[in-house]
């Protein structure tokens, strides 16, 4: 049946159905755009890079820390464990340099200082040099002499992190005394010992490293002439030899030594000892530089190793249960394999395990057990029962009693400055490409070329490119690559800042400048702005052990990086090379044109990249480090621990560096330690040998300008 509509209820129904489908386009419409790609940004990453440094330095070293253990593990299986110690004892003495000899008690400069009597023994304090102008400030107790006859058996008790007038080592002074031996104390440097200034274990300690000597040398040298000293006394039995033991660094001191001296005939290193991939590898800790001597875990430095090494030596290891560094599962595993060693070798009877109730500490039960190992190993001329006594049986003395008041001038900081210098004086005319290739281990480990890209992004006249650079398995570059629309291959700054990749682009910063970023008219440049591992994007995280005053992360990665035998900045230049070879593959760069430069520590790589590829056209270091020996050489200074590249001033210092490249180069503002600008007369004098060469350029204000005109000089075809 047809039925009229009214005009009306047709427009009506038109006007709904319009306004339906008008919402059904706009929901469409808006769905369209919820689905839209956000493509700003950097590309995503494969890694978590806020962990990537710490995780690859992490693995590396575990990888080497797995090459020693089998290397130790086939030469006690094969009966060579003679000559693999020989080899582990090789690697220390090439860690700490050339130590002086034994000598006699007129080169020791031995100057008694003061003697108290006490009712069951007696204190002397006295100095003696360990290097020449270096004071060990020695508190000798000893016995009763009508109770305990001399000449009596001596105890070497190294100090930990701490000070001899400290529990830990005056309680088990006083219970060897007690027992009839004579026990000698002596402070570590720095710390909170008599021996200030120029000793900080963490500011000093890795200046060390610039010369290739452990800063552990002076530790370890402390103690052993601790026992030339003790044989210079009548009063005093060496004809079996001493014990040593300490705990903490102390342990640490007396497992090094036992190793380099075999007048040390009963060693008992406590809550010093686990695994190196557990502490301070896995657990993040930050240890202080002379624990990490450079190529630790390459040449059988591992805690049980050393133990291990120590063979036939008698060795007491000691921890405490409720130790919360040094953890006790950790020691037992390892003190398991150590006793395993040792009856494969045939003298099993030569080490024992004692685990303590207690914590991290030297506890009188401690005394107790090395006293008793003592007995064992070097035996009192009748046997006896030692007696027991309690805590309370003991008092402090007074820190007063036990100062020497040692000469501060000689110090960790100045014996290694003279190295530095001597190091400068002895260096010959070498192939500085070869030197490079060595420290950054470029013969060893060639980066690769893989990358990823985002997005390129029209931003005016030019094309803006995130990418990632991948150098190695599990290391991730962000990069940011900026290049002209035209079509044709363009030069281009491949550029690189220890403060981020963004940091001089941002806001038409310097590089927006050298690009002409917003200019319509060319000539335009392009540019490769790079994050190396650990700087900008990839800053890595902190961890728990940060939180204490001496913890730092860029003092954890260097120290150990260098211990793998791959330091932080090795691994940054390889990482420029990386960036250079791809910057090289792709087909908007004339790979001609191409300048290499950075910010800080990243125009230092840069420097190092120009040694390594002559093809650059030229390269330059705006606000960079002048020179490693200032780190050495300065009383203070400000840059990261990561700027102490090991053994480097054994083979050049910047300036040779600048000074071999046969291409233009431009020094921008270059720093001193503290991270001030050169004065010009002391930038003259550094320069000198460069500044002889025309196509080289010292700028020393911080107008660009000027450096922009340098580099579109280089970049012209």
């Amino acid at each position: 049946m047809n039925r009229k509509v009214p005009l009306g209820l047709w427009m009506i129904l038109f006007s709904c159905t319009a306004a339906t489908l008008s919402a059904q386009d706009n929901a469409k419409s808006a769905a369209r755009y919820a689905d839209l790609p956000f493509a700003v940004g950097p590309v995503k990453p494969g890694v978590d890079l806020r962990n990537m440094v710490r995780e690859k330095v992490f693995r590396q070293s575990c990888a080497e820390l797995d090459r020693s253990a089998a290397r130790r593990q086939q030469a006690f299986a094969e009966g060579e464990w003679s000559a693999w110690s020989a080899w582990v004892r090789e690697g220390l003495l090439n860690q700490y340099g050339e130590l002086p000899a034994k000598v006699d008690a007129a080169s020791m400069n031995i100057r008694p200082v003061s003697r108290y009597e006490f009712p069951l023994f007696s204190l002397e304090n006295v100095l003696f040099e360990s290097f020449p102008g270096w004071d060990v400030n020695g508190s000798l107790f000893l016995p009763d002499a009508k109770r305990f006859p001399p000449p009596w058996r001596a105890i070497v008790i190294p100090v930990g992190h701490s000070s001899k007038t400290r529990k830990n080592y005056q309680i088990p002074a006083q219970a060897f005394v007690r027992m009839g031996f004579a026990a000698i104390l002596f402070d570590p440097p720095g710390m909170a010992s008599e021996k200030q200034g120029g000793n900080d274990h963490f500011v000093d300690g890795v200046r060390t490293y610039l010369t290739g000597y452990s800063s552990n040398r002076y530790f370890i040298m402390d103690a052993i002439r601790c026992i030339d000293y003790l044989a210079t006394r009548s009063d005093i039995d060496m004809r079996q030899g001493v014990g040593m033991t300490g705990v903490s660094g102390g342990g640490t001191t007396t497992m090094h030594a036992v190793l380099l001296d075999e007048r040390i005939r009963a060693a008992g290193p406590a809550c010093c000892a686990v695994p190196s991939a557990f502490h301070p590898l896995q657990d993040g800790y930050s240890p202080c530089a002379e624990t990490l001597p450079v190529d630790k875990f390459r040449s059988g430095g591992d805690q049980i190793d050393l133990l291990c090494a120590a063979l036939p030596t008698p060795v007491l290891l000691m921890a405490g249960e409720k130790d919360e560094v040094f953890k006790i599962d950790w020691g037992r595993a390892m003190a398991d394999e150590i006793s395993q060693a040792y009856a494969i070798a045939g003298v099993g009877d030569r080490f024992q395990f004692y685990a303590d109730p207690g914590g991290h500490e030297y506890t009188l039960a401690m005394a107790y057990r090395f006293a008793g190992w003592m007995d064992r190993w070097i035996p009192p001329s009748q046997t006896r029962q030692l007696p027991q006594w309690h805590e309370t049986d003991f008092a402090m003395l007074p820190d007063s009693v036990l100062y020497c008041y040692p000469n501060l001038d000689g110090n960790m900081y100045s014996l290694n400055a003279d190295i530095a210098r001597g190091l400068r004086s002895a260096r010959q005319p070498t192939d500085l490409a070869l030197a490079v290739n060595q420290l950054a281990r470029l013969d060893k480990i060639e980066p690769k070329t893989e990358c990823r890209t985002g997005v390129p992004q029209q931003a005016w006249v030019h094309w803006v490119e995130e990418l990632s650079i991948l150098p190695e398995d599990g290391i991730e570059l962000p990069a940011t690559f900026i290049y002209p629309m035209e079509n044709q291959p363009a030069s281009c700054l491949l550029y690189f800042d220890d403060r981020g990749r963004w940091t001089d682009l941002r806001q038409q910063g310097f590089l927006a400048q050298l690009i002409r970023f917003l200019d319509r008219q060319p000539p335009w440049n392009a540019l490769l702005t790079v994050d190396l591992r650990g700087w900008g994007d990839s800053s890595p995280a902190d961890g728990p052990y940060e939180i204490a005053a001496w913890g730092h992360r860029e003092r954890w990665i260097s120290y150990v990086s260098a211990a793998s035998g791959d330091p932080i900045l090795a691994m940054r230049i390889r990482d420029g090379l990386a960036a250079l070879q791809t910057l090289r593959s792709r087909p908007e760069i004339d790979s001609h044109r191409i300048v290499v430069g950075g910010s800080g520590m990243g125009g230092v790589v840069a420097l190092h990249l120009a040694c390594i590829d002559s093809a650059l056209a030229g390269v330059f270091c705006r606000n960079g480090l002048a020179t490693f020996e200032s780190l050495a050489t300065a009383p203070e200074y400000t840059w990261s621990p990561e700027a102490f590249f090991p053994r480097v001033l054994r083979f050049y210092d910047l300036p040779e560096l600048i000074s071999s490249l046969h291409m233009p180069v431009a020094v921008v503002q270059p720093l001193d330690a503290m991270q001030k600008p050169l004065a010009e007369q002391q930038a003259q004098e550094t320069y000198a040998q460069f500044l002889a060469q025309p196509q080289h350029l010292l700028l020393l204000d911080a107008d660009d300008s000027a450096l922009i005109e340098f580099i579109n000089r280089c970049l012209k075809p």
